[in-house]
């Protein structure tokens, strides 16, 4: 692979009117030290090193628990200008409210932070467990508490709870754009009904590779497409073969294109064609850490599809770090879920 440059190692992600992000699902996990960090890389500049590498990261110590305004703020002070997060929102509001009287935790999760990241602030992630069933009326009422815009954003953040008030961020730089992804793991879901939601309120749905363990959706719902790519032999753990990388890649040129590949899995497929032309971002992560393929297939991924490539030929990331400054914090990233 081509070496990248030294002065926009993420080059090649911003053309014909729409961007293709690759990253991975976290970034702390001990098993990459040594294999994706170089040896004796300090915990603290991990980030550092893996924004270098790759241009986004999906956040995944908020799904666990709510953040802290320093910790998103030494995020992105510790990544590059033109890096992008992806935030997971807490499992507090999709597993343990299950949606059901979540207005003060979303404005909780809203105010903790996150819009410190300021341009930096991607798509947020929802992610549902195997449990959750389909429920139109429930899924209608949520879908329309998510505010499209920060300014949006901020109104909602207002709302929190008395015992956010002195660890909240309200202020914004600016208005954004504020986009969001449903990931779903119950059969229910595959119902054009749920579809049709998430097209009204301009909400993507996450296409989950999950080795076949759960529902398998390539539905363009929204001028995003958000890939997470679990494995797709070994939930977490298999590493992609040239092959599916290449069927992905073709699938994500399709799909940035406002296309649709001829054999999507859709619940309705002459729908999905219409739906939404024109160009789309594309956001993938990779999520198959356990064996620390993650970012080795992100990499490989983004060499396919003429992204700037940051691994060298004998398959070791070249990225050149910043002086180091105080005040990275860790993701605090937990058992899967």
């Amino acid at each position: 692979m081509r070496s990248p440059s030294p002065d926009s190692p993420h080059q090649a992600l911003d053309h014909q009117a729409s961007q293709v992000r690759i990253g991975i699902s976290g970034w702390r996990y001990e098993p990459w030290r040594g294999v994706f960090y170089p040896d004796g890389l300090p915990q603290r500049r991990e980030l550092q090193f893996a924004s270098r590498a790759l241009p986004s990261i999906e956040i995944n110590g908020t799904f666990y628990a709510l953040q802290k305004p320093p910790s998103f703020e030494a995020w992105f002070h510790d990544t590059p200008d033109d890096f992008v997060f992806s935030v997971k929102a807490p499992k507090f509001v999709t597993h343990t409210r299950r949606l059901r009287d979540v207005d003060k935790p979303i404005a909780n999760f809203l105010a903790s932070g996150l819009l410190r990241l300021r341009h930096k602030l991607g798509p947020i992630l929802w992610q549902f467990p195997p449990s959750f069933r389909f429920d139109a009326a429930l899924f209608e009422d949520f879908l329309a508490q998510l505010p499209h815009d920060t300014e949006a954003a901020l109104k909602v953040a207002r709302g929190h709870d008395a015992f956010m008030a002195d660890r909240v961020h309200l202020a914004i730089d600016a208005r954004r754009p504020l986009r969001h992804a449903i990931e779903i793991r119950h059969q229910s879901f595959v119902d054009g009904a749920f579809i049709d939601l998430l097209r009204r309120h301009r909400v993507a749905l996450v296409v989950a590779d999950t080795a076949g363990k759960w529902p398998l959706l390539e539905e363009p719902t929204s001028d995003l497409m958000y890939l997470r790519l679990h494995g797709d032999k070994e939930l977490y753990a298999s590493g992609y073969s040239e092959a599916a990388l290449d069927r992905w890649a073709e699938r994500i040129r399709a799909w940035r294109r406002g296309g649709q590949p001829k054999d999507a899995h859709t619940v309705d497929g002459a729908q999905a064609k219409a739906a939404h032309p024109g160009h789309r971002d594309i956001h993938v992560y990779f999520d198959n850490d356990i064996k620390v393929r993650a970012p080795f297939d992100a990499a490989r991924l983004m060499h396919k599809l003429g992204l700037a490539d940051t691994l060298n030929q004998d398959g070791h990331f070249e990225v050149t770090l910043p002086i180091e400054q105080k005040g990275a914090a860790a993701d605090g990233k937990k058992p899967r879920a």
